[in-house]
């Protein structure tokens, strides 16, 4: 059996090639593929892959969401154009895409409700159910997911979608964060402005305003890596 590979070893280049791909075998442009999946026509575009200061951007989860939706290709089939172009579904460094394996999901008010978590906001204690997720196996202890209940993230995300985090990832403002209070309150928000004293969550609906908490009552962050749709 080939070994995966690490999430972490996607690379900037081999992302952006695969949405290029995906445009390819469907007979579109990156233009043509972002306005299909209702984005701006020039979020593909090769001058978006890099910012004026010279940092890497990285497509969003939402949108690759997106372009799955509206070229009805599967998260796997995903996977496999991060391959190396030629029909072999391998990556630059010769090993073989990371494979579906099985990560803790729980649902949002589950979360909140203590016991599930250890203090670094990993899994921990029983009653996680399973669900799937490409990556290796080896892998699989630093991810989990949450499911999506209720509508009060829309319009980004919707009831039973599922949103796969990294607890202890490096977060930074901009970034989609999942949220755990010490008062057992969970929450999808976007990061903002962050110091010793406050963190400021904007809200992903704009119909919930905006919070600004004590660093001291929460009890972890983490990054939301992946969204299955």
């Amino acid at each position: 059996m080939n070994a995966g590979v690490e999430l972490g070893m996607l690379s900037h280049e081999t992302i952006w090639s695969a949405i290029d791909r995906l445009a390819e075998q469907n007979h579109l442009t990156p233009s043509g593929l972002a306005r299909r999946a209702g984005l701006d026509p020039t979020s593909f575009n090769k001058s978006k892959r890099i910012g004026p200061d010279g940092r890497m951007r990285w497509p969003s989860t939402e949108s690759i969401a997106k372009v799955l939706e509206a070229t009805q290709s599967s998260l796997g089939s995903f996977v496999a154009l991060l391959g190396d172009g030629q029909g072999q579904n391998m990556l630059p460094d010769g090993n073989f895409p990371p494979q579906t394996s099985s990560i803790p999901l729980l649902g949002f008010a589950q979360a909140g409700a203590g016991g599930f978590f250890d203090d670094g906001g990993f899994p921990a204690g029983h009653g996680w159910d399973l669900v799937d997720f490409p990556v290796s196996p080896r892998s699989t202890s630093h991810f989990y997911a949450l499911e999506v209940q209720g509508d009060s993230m829309k319009p980004l995300y919707r009831d039973g979608d599922v949103l796969s985090v990294e607890p202890g990832a490096q977060v930074r403002k901009g970034d989609r964060v999942v949220v755990k209070t010490h008062d057992g309150e969970v929450m999808a928000k976007t990061l903002g402005r962050q110091n010793s004293r406050s963190v400021e969550l904007i809200s992903l609906n704009p119909a919930h305003a905006s919070r600004t908490l004590e660093s001291s009552n929460i009890e972890w962050i983490a990054r939301i890596i992946w969204v299955s749709q």
